[in-house]
């Protein structure tokens, strides 16, 4: 697998002036605190990840995005997905690739894609391993090598050092995906405060600690925008920037 350099991507986030107020159900606010943890793969029993999920159903049929937990030193048998995958690294240093290929540790803010029916093996190292995962569709399962099939989709492995951002009025943004149904997801770092305006978007902070709606979020917290809404985020003083990801299927 080759690493690829990010060097063309369309803004879909625009920064605001002001703060609206917001109806009650427009915004809701899941923090990692509060999500519940439990085995991805039960079948691996205790040498199964762990996994959160922060919207939809990985069991289900739905689009779907939650987090992973890995132990230091884990490292799965070579497996394949019925269903492909979007994954950033929020904390620690995952390597996802051939079985055969070389390790390449990719840490926090790092982007990688998997496609279905690959075979591929997933590793970790550090105190703390944790991964934000996103499908289209579901259930995500995991099955043996012996059942690999080609969907014509071709992995990703995008090290952080390899994203190049686009500086705007203050903070920096890069789009990692579109469909050809105009819904994009994007990661935006800033340091300070920013103020975004959204619609039908889901948010998972992925480095920093922010504060939001006098809430303090660490990363893996989710954030759901539904109508159309500005929001306002700080950046701990103590944090060198925070960074965002952006899935939306409105441009403003």
């Amino acid at each position: 697998m080759k690493t690829i350099f990010v060097t063309a991507f369309t803004i879909v986030i625009f920064l605001g002036c002001a703060n609206k107020p917001q109806a009650p159900n427009d915004v809701k606010v899941l923090s990692v605190s509060q999500v519940q943890w439990e085995k991805l793969n039960p079948a691996r029993g205790d040498k199964s990840p762990q996994a959160a999920t922060l919207w939809g159903n990985r069991k289900g049929k739905v689009a779907t995005g939650f987090l992973v937990k890995f132990i230091d030193g884990f490292s799965s048998p070579p497996h394949i997905h019925n269903v492909s995958y979007k994954g950033i690294v929020i904390d620690g240093l995952i390597h996802n690739d051939d079985p055969s290929a070389a390790n390449m540790w990719m840490p926090k803010e790092s982007f990688w894609t998997q496609p279905a029916g690959e075979v591929h093996i997933t590793s970790a190292k550090g105190k703390n391993n944790i991964a934000f995962i996103e499908i289209d569709s579901g259930p995500y399962l995991v099955k043996p090598k012996t059942q690999s099939f080609d969907n014509g989709e071709r992995p990703l492995n995008i090290h952080t050092s390899n994203i190049m951002w686009l500086n705007h009025k203050g903070s920096k943004k890069v789009e990692l995906w579109r469909n050809d149904k105009g819904v994009a997801g994007s990661m935006i770092q800033f340091k300070d405060n920013i103020q975004l305006q959204l619609e039908n978007a889901k948010l998972v902070l992925i480095s920093g600690k922010v504060t939001f709606q006098n809430q303090n979020l660490n990363p893996g917290s989710l954030i759901t925008i539904n109508q159309k809404t500005q929001v306002q985020f700080l950046c701990h003083q103590d944090i060198d920037e925070c960074t965002i990801y952006v899935k939306s299927d409105r441009n403003h």
